[in-house]
Order: C-alpha cells, then sequence, then structure tokens
C-alpha cells in the first residue's frame, strides 16, 4: 500500500477545479472505488452516489457514474440528498458503499468525495488505501458485457423521512411547537422542514431555495444571524439551522441565543442519564471543558478523541457507547443512526424538552461553558509545531498562566490551508488574551 494521498480526515475535499477536485480525477476516483468494491463483493455490485445542491455537483456525479460504470459496478443516483442519508439509504439498499458529493460547510466554490460503507460507517484505513491504489494505475474499463448500469430513485426523498420521523418513540408528536427551519440553501431544502411538519409542528422554511451557489452563505448552522433574526420576529419556540449537507445542526432558542453542539449533546446525555440510557459520551479535543465537568456531575463518563466525526465514531464503537459528537453540530445518535444526523440529533434534542416540559435556554443552563475562542491562521503549507520551537514557547508560556485552569490547542484544519488556535478557561479576559498572543505568534512564523 501507499499511503493516503488524497483522503482527509473525512473524504476527498478542495477547491473545484484545482486537483484533485477535477473533473478527470474524480472519473479515476469512481473507477478506482468502483475496482476495490467489486472484489469485495460477490454477486450484484451496487454504489449509490448523493450529493448537495452545489452547481459543480453535476459535474462529479457524471464522472463518478462514469467511472463507476466502466468498472463494472451498477449506480444507483440520488439527487440532492443529505450526507447521513446517503448512509442510511447504503444499508438500507444493501449496496457495497455509498458515495456522497459535498464539501459540507464550506462555500459552493468548494467540493469534495465522501464514502459510506455497506454498513453505513465510513471508510476503514485499510479501504482508502486500496482506493489510492488503485488511483495509481491506470483505468481498464471493464468489456461491454460486463458494464454497470445506472438508474434514479425517485423514492429516496420520501424514504429518509420516514426513517428520522421513526427515530422517536411511536406516538411522539410536536404538535404546538413552531420551529424556524434553516436549510443552508443545501441538501436538506427538502427533508428537513417537512419531517418536523409531518411530527406536527408549524415550521418556518429559511434558506430552503439553492440555486447552485448559495449554498452556506450567510445561512446555516456557522451563520446563524438569519435564523437568530427569524426566530425573535416570529416569535418561534426554537430555531433549528442545518449546514450543506446536512450532518451539523445548531439550536437557537427562543430568545435568539444559540445553542451549539456541546450545548446539544449535553441535553441529550442529560435526557437519556435521567432513562437510564447514556452509558458515556465521546467529544474531541475541541469540545467545551464545561461539558465534560458537567457530565462529570452526573456521573456520565466522557472522553476526547481528535477532531473528526470518524474518531468520535470510532471511541462508541470500541466502547460501545451511543452518543458522541463535536462542538460543531456533528452530533452522533449511534442507536439510532451510523453518523452524524443534524435532523436525528434536533429530533433528540425536541424530544427531551417534551418529555421534561423545559424549553431549551433552561435545559441547556444545567452545563457550566467555559468561555473559549478560537482564531484561524491562514498558513501557505502544511504545518508541523515541532519545526518551530518560538511557537512551542509561546505555547508554554501561555500554559503557565492558566495555571492548570484552561487548555491551549493548535490544530490544523483537515480541511482547510488553517492552523486552530483555541484557548479554553473560566477567565473570558485571559482567553481573549492568550489566544491573541498565541496566534500573533503562529501567524508570524507560518503565515
Amino acid at each position: 500500500m501507499m499511503g493516503r494521498t488524497f483522503f482527509g480526515t473525512d473524504g476527498i475535499r478542495g477547491r473545484v477545479g484545482t486537483h484533485p477536485i477535477t473533473a478527470d480525477f474524480v472519473l479515476k476516483l469512481g473507477w478506482a472505488a468502483g475496482k476495490v468494491f467489486s472484489e469485495r463483493a460477490e454477486g450484484r455490485k451496487l454504489i449509490l452516489v448523493g450529493k448537495d445542491t452545489r452547481v459543480s455537483g453535476y459535474m462529479f456525479e457524471s464522472a463518478l457514474q462514469a467511472g463507476l460504470i466502466a468498472a463494472g459496478v451498477d449506480v444507483a443516483l440520488l439527487g440532492p440528498m443529505p450526507t447521513p442519508a446517503i448512509a442510511y439509504l447504503t444499508r438500507t439498499f444493501r449496496a457495497q458503499a455509498g458515495i456522497v458529493i459535498s464539501a459540507s460547510h464550506n462555500p459552493y466554490c468548494d467540493n469534495g468525495i465522501k464514502f459510506f460503507g455497506g454498513d453505513g460507517f465510513k471508510l476503514s484505513d485499510d479501504v482508502e488505501e486500496a482506493i489510492e491504489a488503485y488511483l495509481q494505475k491506470p483505468i481498464i474499463t471493464e468489456d461491454s458485457l460486463n458494464l454497470g448500469k445506472a438508474h434514479r430513485v425517485d423514492d429516496a426523498v420520501g424514504r429518509y423521512i420516514e426513517f428520522c420521523k421513526g427515530t422517536l418513540p411511536a406516538g411522539s408528536s410536536l404538535q404546538g411547537l413552531k420551529i424556524v427551519v434553516d436549510c443552508a440553501n443545501g441538501a436538506t431544502y427538502h427533508t428537513a422542514p417537512n419531517v418536523f411538519r409531518e411530527l406536527g409542528a408549524e415550521v418556518v422554511e429559511l434558506a430552503v431555495d439553492p440555486d447552485g451557489f448559495n449554498i452556506n452563505e450567510n445561512c446555516g448552522s456557522t451563520q446563524p444571524a438569519l435564523l437568530q433574526d427569524a426566530v425573535v420576529k416570529e416569535g418561534a419556540d426554537m430555531g433549528i439551522a442545518l449546514d450543506g449537507d446536512g450532518d451539523r445542526v445548531m439550536f437557537v432558542d427562543h430568545k435568539g441565543h444559540t445553542v451549539d453542539g456541546d450545548e446539544l449533546i449535553f441535553v441529550i446525555a442529560k435526557h437519556r442519564h435521567q432513562q437510564g440510557g447514556c452509558s458515556g459520551v465521546a467529544g474531541t479535543l475541541m469540545s467545551n471543558l464545561g461539558m465534560e465537568v458537567s457530565l462529570g456531575e452526573l456521573g456520565i463518563p466522557f472522553v476526547r478523541t481528535k477532531v473528526g466525526d470518524r474518531y468520535v465514531i470510532e471511541a462508541l464503537r470500541e466502547r460501545k457507547w451511543q452518543l458522541g459528537g463535536e462542538n460543531s453540530g456533528h452530533i452522533i445518535c449511534g442507536d439510532l443512526t451510523t453518523t452524524g444526523d443534524g435532523v436525528v440529533a434536533a429530533l433528540q434534542v425536541l424530544y427531551a424538552m417534551r418529555e421534561t416540559n423545559i424549553p431549551l435556554n433552561t435545559l441547556k443552563k444545567g452545563m457550566k461553558k467555559y468561555p473559549q475562542r478560537m482564531v484561524n491562521v491562514r498558513i501557505k503549507e502544511k504545518f508541523n509545531l515541532d519545526d518551530f520551537p518560538v511557537i512551542q514557547q509561546a505555547i508554554t508560556s501561555a500554559e503557565s498562566e492558566l495555571e492548570n485552569r484552561g487548555r491551549i490547542l493548535l490544530r490544523p484544519s483537515g480541511t482547510e490551508p488553517l492552523v486552530r488556535v483555541m484557548v479554553e478557561a473560566e477567565d473570558a479576559c485571559l482567553v481573549d488574551k492568550l489566544v491573541r498572543e498565541v496566534a500573533d505568534v503562529v501567524e508570524a512564523e507560518v503565515g
């Protein structure tokens, strides 16, 4: 094996038109993936392909389709669908794999390819390495007799909506709730509002008119200002913001205040704990220290992983726990699905509110949230902290000021040319001071 050159923490991602996010590379990627999954399957070979609403999705859908068919694999085209929907449908169709064309929360000029195995989980390292090994070989098209075929799945949207509704106990209702739903002009535009509406809620829709270019533009889970204003204006009980591919969720309470992924995980965990059903929670290096402390006070075990939902899922499977996620809003309910699902996680929060009859802004107060600030420093090339003693000294100096009452973290982004500098402590003024000092050193050294 040659290792992984293209696969990052969440598939392959980059700017459209810049290698490897080009039509010719994606065609070969489809062929390589088709060969790998063909070798590991007996009988019918089927791979599902879905996408978000970026204009480049048309191009990459066709390229993947051509590569997979050339490898002798049948293709089921789902059209615009949330990432977690593709994971779910891959299992229900008994397909060898599911492929998602998406760059998640990134702007329309980016795109990416990520994979799910037949079990609905993201690929293991060895499968990704096998695909990369085939990328080094020339494409050899199967004989015409053995070429794959393609068809469109017309009922994919309805199947996923019913799945989401079915993650709540029988008889559950959202009757009486008024919810503003921001779909980021992305892949949930035709699914999420209908899930909440069919469960009885009054739904006000935001950012549900994708045009190929407006995905995540001033909307969605990473830019909640539009939702905050709408919740207050509409007098809604809450707002729910999803990202471009639907695997992240963020809430806004009835007063217009944001509720992030850590707070949502805490709300779900506490409710499950009260029902006797929370064995532990997996977070990441970026999870708020306050969540860890608050879970500990409830007697709920907590573990941190590297940043990336795949690492959270690995930790959950290893420990046989069911709940985990990231402060960005990737929330995994492992008893209900195999990957982060914004709609499913939102329903769990709503279920906790309904069962306890407590509003969200009160539920979230059970978690003491530590002040946390992150500064993104744009870099020109890959970053290795060991090569920069000046930065190491700045970190050491900051840690001495924290005196074990907080955390500092430097982390290169897995999807963008950035180094994220994060400081967290009980003292907000100290947080602001230290994050700026360290970020300035990082920028001077590698910016």
